[in-house]
């Protein structure tokens, strides 16, 4: 009964608009208070200190921080320039560009919304002064965008890792080679559709397709001179950044917390020496990077009270119990809550979904044997189909305010990206190898 009152009460603040924290604490507290009083609140000071007193939370705001400052210090151009020059022979121009710039982006910020809203501010009055399909170009940067939660370094890998007492150096690593897949599925959906159907990707400038030339385009766009060493000087300062980052945890060097502080110390210095604002940018990504860090804390915090109120009710092992129980197979299994997640990314926050659903799940995963690195890559692609998927999409919303368009044309868009979105789980499904190799290398 209490378990029933806990998500009752949960998804009444969340439809009556009580922001995330705030509606997972008070739930929590009433479900407590009615399993055992007044006494059960005793155990609160230990698990306000056990929720914030763990050294991986640590690495949240020095991700953060790295993302902000890139921000904050308008770099994203050098990287959606470069990019250009790299990607602008390949079938669909800057539709391409639009996603392999969301990839190197998502390598440096770590939040869907940040890449979506960074690259998108960059991209968008270039593809519509081009008279590229309103549509697909929001599409592209609306499914770009998702990569950060995939690519690492990853907020939402991090929470997942702090809540199964998994490797997070291993988590990020296993998010490398789907999220290197995705981006090459993505574009190949728009090269494909751009030598089928030419006339889908642009509108008033179809009629240039064959005639610009992309070195015109280039300089039309401001895009530089377009030549492999401007590219090396938009791209190499990034690419070290994210070497240094990824290969310090890959090869052991360094734990999560202290790439971050790899990332943020290597972010200032691209912004000083690359960003016309230099120091100056440094200011408003701390505020921004303190405000970002406190909501997400918060909700971890109110995540803990969440699943301590789950775990006094019984009801993991006993759902365990029940669920194994019922002999589904592991493939049933997966496709089941795979269905579930994708309700939930329609109307749920992404790190609500992680927090209050993983100490429910947690025990059913390892009774069918179900490895938790490669389950936090296949949540991750799931949250990722949430970020674009109606009625409560962000990247959606995101796209929209930025494009000052139609919500429904974003989510038209979109909806070729989330069927990839479900190719790409299904090569997960089949082929969990794509997660668990580099991991494995790591042992």
């Amino acid at each position: 009964m209490s378990l029933i009152v806990l998500f009752g009460v949960f998804l009444a603040l969340l439809i009556a608009g009580t922001a995330i924290p705030f509606a997972i604490g008070i739930a929590a507290l009433i479900s407590l208070y009615m399993q055992g009083g007044l006494m059960s609140f005793n155990a609160l000071g230990l698990i306000s200190w056990g929720s914030m007193d763990n050294f991986s939370l640590t690495a949240v705001p020095l991700f953060v921080l790295m993302a902000e400052i890139v921000m904050q210090s308008g770099l994203s151009h050098r990287v959606y320039r470069g990019m250009y020059t790299l990607v602008r022979h390949l079938p669909g121009g800057l539709l391409q560009t639009n996603i392999a710039g969301c990839g190197v982006f998502a390598a440096i910020s770590g939040s869907s919304v940040a890449t979506a809203a960074a690259i998108s501010a960059v991209a968008l009055p270039h593809l519509k002064e081009r008279g590229y399909n309103q549509r697909l170009a929001l599409g592209t940067l609306a499914a770009g965008g998702t990569l950060g939660i995939l690519i690492p370094p990853s907020v939402a890998m991090i929470i997942y890792g702090t809540f199964t007492q998994t490797s997070i150096a291993k988590l990020f690593i296993a998010g490398v080679i789907p999220g290197i897949v995705l981006v090459l599925l993505f574009m190949v959906y728009v090269a494909l559709l751009a030598w089928i159907r030419p006339q889908w990707v642009r509108e008033a400038a179809a009629a240039q397709t064959t005639t610009v030339k992309p070195e015109e385009e280039s300089a039309e766009l401001d895009m530089g001179s377009g030549s492999m060493l401007g590219a090396a000087n938009d791209l190499l300062p990034f690419a070290i950044l994210i070497a240094f980052v990824v290969g310090s945890l890959y090869f052991g060097w360094a734990t999560p917390t202290e790439a971050g502080a790899i990332g943020a110390v290597g972010a200032t210095v691209i912004a000083y020496i690359w960003s016309p604002h230099g120091f100056r940018s440094l200011w408003p990504a701390l505020v921004s990077s303190a405000q970002i860090t406190g909501a997400v804390l918060f909700i971890v915090y109110a995540a803990f009270l969440f699943s301590y109120a789950i775990n006094l009710s019984g009801f993991p092992g006993e759902a365990a119990t029940w669920l194994v129980g019922q002999e589904l197979s592991r493939l049933e299994f997966l496709i089941a809550l795979f269905v579930l997640y994708i309700i939930m990314g329609c109307i749920m926050d992404s790190l609500a979904m992680i927090v209050i659903t993983i100490p429910l799940l947690q025990p059913v995963l390892m009774a069918y044997g179900i490895d938790l690195i490669w389950f936090g890559v296949a949540l991750v692609l799931l949250i990722e189909l949430g970020l674009i998927t109606p009625p409560l999409g962000l990247n959606l919303f995101v796209l929209q305010s930025i494009s000052k368009g139609k919500l429904s044309d974003v989510i038209w868009g979109t909806a070729p990206f989330c069927v990839i979105v479900l190719i790409m789980l299904a090569l997960l499904t089949v082929w969990p190898d794509l997660a668990l190799y580099l991991p494995s290398t790591l042992e």
